[in-house]
């Protein structure tokens, strides 16, 4: 099971390192969105997949049986779900107020948007 999620992996990290390569802001939004999700996953596999015993300690044992799933990785991916989710929320927002004010998605001509006659920032201290 482990090797079909790697896989899925695989294919998910490749697919958001496309959709991140391009020039239109909607592609490299679901690009960030599909790295989230496949980051998530990443970390769910590392903690093992079982569904024979909960990650629940038994009242006579000290710790986790071996053959239970580990529970932080799952905690970890709760957190990472909530703030992935905000993130790209305030990136489709982002996105979404830069094609009103520009009228276009493709960054090439977000770039050509801003004015020629504006002098550098400083490059040093």
């Amino acid at each position: 099971m482990e090797s079909l999620f790697s896989v899925l992996i695989g294919i998910f990290f490749a697919s958001a390192i496309y959709l991140m390569l391009s020039k239109h802001t909607v592609r490299i939004l679901l690009g960030i969105a599909i790295l989230g999700n496949s980051v998530n996953l990443l970390l769910f596999t590392a903690g093992r997949i079982t569904r024979e015993i909960p990650p629940i300690i038994p009242f006579d044992m000290d710790g986790l049986p071996a053959e239970a799933a580990n529970p932080l990785p799952q905690a970890l991916i709760l957190t990472a779900i909530v703030i992935s989710f905000s993130f790209f929320a305030f990136l489709l927002v982002l996105t979404y107020r830069g094609y009103q004010e520009l009228g276009t998605d493709n960054t090439d001509e977000m770039r050509l948007a801003e004015p020629e006659d504006e002098p550098l920032p400083p490059l040093g201290y």
